[in-house]
């Protein structure tokens, strides 16, 4: 790869040995203060200014080149999972119960490497670091962007490390990126009763997986196909033991759509399927539904900015143009809502790694993706700068 002239091996094993002490000391949404201070000791290295703190736990770095000039902002989160990791490798967590099983800290690696070739060679503008906490649901971007990180910003740029794509490539893809991702509760009261006794109760469980099975034909029977939408049931819980009928169940799961029409109907039948199968057996129930983050969705300047990136440095080859939107969420979409940008997905699967899908507790990645984010990050802000002392 044409990177290795940009970033040398020092810098990269650098940049690893960053990505690893991180990896090692997991932190989850708006507790990252760990975290926040390796971020903190690498930006000291430069002497770029920085201040901690923001949005709670978040770290915001500046390089001040113009008064006058454009201002590009990177984002890179910083927050863990609630997952107890199994891969085994020498740098794995050591936080029981967490674990960076969705490639934030490479994210933040790269972003560290990004700041570096910025700081060696200035571009003609002004660049921002936003280290984010809480992405994985607790909504960070927000708390971020009321801190005040998106003023006098023109464009931002974002990305993830993705397994289902090679390493070398990266993914782009036009306006809507993720799905909205709202959450439900569903909560079942029946009567409880002597297990030997059915015919005296209102068995909680047995309605409960009667709303599960039906809720699977909302989409398959009444959403037209040609909108992705999903239903999931995530979390089951009724019953205490073993030979007594429950009396309440609660169900959790994720509402996943592309469409915002669509959406409001699958809530919509969602609660009439809930509320007329508990009508059948007489059992009472609510339906809470959380709104999620909304879709993330690239503005067209900054996706052909993106696009001409990864062409320039890797190669036609390289650039993915990825047909579907993901089902999953991303709340870099709420900087979207701000301002212009463009979020793409960095390839991180060798040839001889099998796919390993994030959220998993043996996830793991070819670090030679930190290179490749890295330069990416630096020539999409150096690009993003031109264009915008272009049109001025």
């Amino acid at each position: 790869m044409p990177f290795r002239a940009t970033i040398d091996d020092e810098t990269f094993h650098y940049l690893c040995q960053i990505r690893r002490r991180l990896h090692e000391w997991p932190e989850p949404a708006f507790q990252e203060q760990r975290t926040a201070e390796v971020i903190a000791e690498a930006l000291g290295r430069l002497s770029l200014w920085y201040k901690k703190g923001v949005g709670k736990t978040g770290v915001v770095a500046r390089l001040e080149t113009s008064s006058t000039g454009p201002t590009v902002a990177l984002r890179a989160d910083m927050d863990a999972l609630p997952i107890e990791e199994k891969t085994g490798l020498p740098f794995r967590s050591r936080v029981k119960g967490y674990m960076h099983a969705c490639g934030h800290d490479g994210h933040m690696a790269m972003l560290i490497g990004a700041a570096m070739l910025l700081k060696e060679d200035p571009p003609d503008g002004n660049v921002v670091f936003i280290f984010q906490p809480a992405e994985e649901g607790g909504g960070g971007a927000r708390a971020m962007i009321e801190a005040g990180v998106l003023d006098g910003v023109d464009f931002i740029f974002g990305g993830h490390i993705d397994m289902h794509f090679p390493l070398g490539t990266i993914g782009i893809r036009r306006f809507m990126d993720t799905s909205y991702t709202d959450s439900m509760e569903i909560r079942v009261v029946g009567r409880g009763g002597h297990a030997a006794r059915p015919h005296e109760a209102v068995d909680a469980i047995v309605v409960g997986c009667q709303i599960v099975n039906l809720l699977q034909t909302v989409v398959s029977r009444t959403i037209d196909p040609l909108n992705p939408t999903v239903i999931s049931i995530g979390s089951f819980h009724g019953g205490t033991v073993y030979n007594a009928i429950a009396d309440e169940v609660v169900m959790r799961g994720t509402i996943r759509c592309t469409d915002y029409h669509t959406r409001l109907q699958v809530i919509e039948r969602i609660k009439r399927v809930a509320e007329s199968v508990c009508q059948v057996y007489g059992a009472e129930v609510s339906v809470n539904i959380r709104e999620g983050y909304p879709p993330v969705i690239n503005t067209p300047d900054a996706f052909e900015i993106a696009s001409s990136t990864v062409v320039e440095l890797l190669g036609p080859d390289s650039l993915l143009i990825i047909e579907q939107p993901s089902m999953g969420g991303e709340d870099f979409s709420y900087y979207l809502e701000h301002v212009h940008g463009c979020f793409v997905r960095f390839g991180a699967r060798n040839s001889y790694q099998e796919f390993i899908p994030t959220h998993s507790s043996m996830f793991d990645f070819d670090e030679e993706v930190i290179r490749i984010g890295a330069v990416y990050f630096a020539e999409v802000v150096r690009r993003a700068v031109a264009r915008l002392k272009e049109s001025r």
